[in-house]
Formats: C-alpha cells, sequence, structure tokens
C-alpha cells in the first residue's frame, strides 16, 4: 500500500498532550476531543491539514503519556503516517495497534520540508519526495504489523479472523 500526501514538519519531542491537550479528554468522542488536535503546538493544523497529508518531525515523537487518544486523534483528523528520526516506544506500539503506520528515517526527516509531496510504501518503507525527487528507506513492518494496518488495527485483526 502507498499513502500519499503533503508534509507538515515539526521539530523534536512533540509531546502526546500537545498532540491531543489533556484538558479535552472529558469525553471518550474521538469526533469531539480530536477537533483539539494539535492546537497547542500549531493552532493552524486542522486548517492547514488535508485528509492524507503526513507529519514529519524529528526524535522522540509522541513522548509524554501513554494514552492512546494522541494517536488516535491524529489519524482520525486525517494524517495519513508519520515520519520521524525516532518515537516514543509507547506511542509506536499504540499507534501499530489502532493501524496507523509510522516511519523512522533520520535521512528523510533532515531532508523533507513542510509542503513537500511525499510517498510513503508502508510494506517496502520505501519514502520518496516527490518535490526533490530522493528516495530514503526506512524500517520495514514486520508481516505482523502490515496485517494490523492492514486491517485497521490489532481489534480488527482479531474481528477479521486475520491473526
Amino acid at each position: 500500500m502507498k499513502i500519499l500526501g503533503n508534509v507538515i514538519k515539526y521539530g523534536d519531542n512533540v509531546d502526546t498532550d500537545v498532540i491531543i491537550p489533556a484538558r479535552f479528554l472529558n469525553t471518550n468522542i474521538v469526533e469531539e476531543y480530536s477537533k483539539h488536535c494539535m492546537e497547542d503546538i500549531d493552532k493552524d493544523f486542522l486548517k492547514k491539514l488535508n485528509r492524507g497529508d503526513m507529519i514529519v518531525a524529528g526524535k522522540n515523537f509522541g513522548c509524554g503519556s501513554s494514552r492512546e487518544h494522541a494517536p488516535v486523534s491524529l489519524k482520525a483528523v486525517g494524517v495519513s503516517c508519520i515520519i520521524a528520526k525516532s518515537f516514543a516506544r509507547i506511542f509506536y506500539r499504540n499507534s501499530i495497534n489502532i493501524g496507523f503506520p509510522i516511519f523512522e528515517c533520520e535521512q528523510a526527516v533532515d531532508a523533507i520540508e513542510e509542503g513537500n509531496k511525499v510517498r510513503v510504501n508502508f510494506k517496502s518503507g520505501v519514502i520518496e519526495n516527490l518535490t526533490n525527487n530522493e528516495k530514503y528507506q526506512a524500517q520495514q513492518f514486520p508481516e505482523f504489523a502490515i496485517n494490523m494496518i492492514e486491517n485497521d488495527g490489532l481489534i480488527n485483526c482479531f474481528k477479521n479472523g486475520n491473526f
């Protein structure tokens, strides 16, 4: 599967409290709390995001709490994937569990700029910057993670009998 979108770029240490501020988690309705996704780091995030766009970020993306709300809200608002230098481990695992593809690739992060058009093959890990005609190689997902992404998460894998 290939993902194509424009890039919104952030720096290091984007924590879960700026991805989805805790003050908005007084509901379990994803559509409600996701209206505030990224607003503490980028008040215009939802205005500039088009469904399918992706985030490129520095080191330690998703640090902070272990709440699953952060990757859930990013996925719900239409972010197609995240490419970062590194992820907080619990954010990484929560993302895969909900079928949200994320990629670690320092070379790509260093070269890709805000607004670039990028295509990602989540099976091979190839990241193509279509704006400057460059390719980068992220680590490929293991088969079980590809299965979770293709089935829109771990729970759906079980529901669909795909484990």
